[in-house]
């Protein structure tokens, strides 16, 4: 009985130190396998998401930026062929004011008082609509007509203590006038400015509509065509509340007729002589207008898409 006992206890003993994974199951030979880490590695890879941006199509739409890095006395600009097809990612001019965040699929306009545009004292991160590409004087007429949409927020803007206004203000959309080349021929104009027919301006949370319109309704001829506050002002409508949060927003332009839209409110529409008589071409623009000098002064405009039609 002793004997038997120890020549099992031997067997055992080098069954354990010559066999030592006897009686493992298949998975634990597998543990090791340098092949299966791999295909892991490779199907954790495979389940990594793909980044997905701001749906905006730069095709028709150049920038302009609030600085003049290659001082030529204006603000600097980049065209629609240098920002399609994710160009606008591999500017580093541009990146500081025109950027991706990924986490929410947006699209970051920023700016800050530097450098502004020809009549303005103001500066932006904006885009400006180009129908055709190559020649910033072919625009639309409100017979032709055309719309914005888009879906954006503003994100940050600074405080303004030089007012009664807690936040500085923005103008995030426009319908900007301009003169036609074939008016500026034939009454001999040297400048083709025209006024904005449309802001929209984000003031501390409120989405306003200031709209352009004749101070004398009886105003005609050459006269259509001053710019300044004594012939258009603007008219000013409170289409709503949206805080810090994203909102849509339409403008849609036809013959003497304009429509805004907040979400899903109520369209506002404008009909009246001074459409009728609106003398200018015109252009969409979109993005971040700040309109504040004061040094300390910024914003940051989100647009998760944005889109044009005529």
């Amino acid at each position: 009985m002793k004997n038997t006992l120890k020549f099992n206890l031997t067997v055992l003993f080098i069954s354990l130190f010559f066999f030592p994974n006897f009686g493992c199951s298949s998975d634990t030979d597998n543990e090791g396998d340098p092949q299966i880490i791999d295909e892991v590695i490779e199907e954790e890879e495979e389940e990594e998401e793909s980044p997905v941006y701001a749906e905006v199509d730069f095709s028709n739409w150049k920038v302009t930026l609030p600085v003049d890095e290659n001082n030529n006395g204006s603000p600097d600009e980049y065209q629609p062929n240098v920002l399609i097809n994710y160009g606008y990612q591999t500017l580093e001019p541009v990146q500081p004011y025109m950027y991706d965040d990924i986490s929410d699929s947006s699209l970051v306009f920023y700016t800050f008082p530097d450098v502004s545009t020809t009549n303005s004292s103001y500066s932006r991160t904006e885009l400006r609509e180009l129908i055709n590409p190559s020649n910033s004087r072919e625009n639309w007429t409100l017979l032709e007509g055309g719309e914005m949409t888009g879906r954006l927020k503003v994100d940050a803007v600074s405080e303004n203590n030089e007012s009664s206004d807690d936040y500085h203000k923005v103008i995030v959309m426009q319908i900007h006038g301009i003169i036609s080349e074939d008016d500026m021929n034939t009454h001999g104009f040297s400048s083709n400015n025209g006024p904005p027919l449309i802001k929209i301006y984000w003031k501390d949370g409120h989405v306003w509509c200031h709209k352009k319109s004749l101070v004398d309704e009886s105003t005609s001829g050459d006269d259509l065509y001053d710019v300044y506050n004594g012939t258009w002002a603007d008219i000013k409508v409170n289409l709503g509340y949206v805080g810090f949060e994203p909102f849509n927003f339409r403008i849609t332009a036809s013959d003497a007729r304009i429509e805004v839209q907040l979400n899903e409110d109520e369209p506002y529409i404008y009909e009246d002589i001074s459409l009728e008589k609106w003398p200018f071409e015109n252009y969409f623009k979109a993005g971040n207008y700040l309109t504040s000098t004061n040094a300390d002064a910024f914003s940051y405009v989100k647009y998760y898409n944005l889109s044009i039609t005529h």
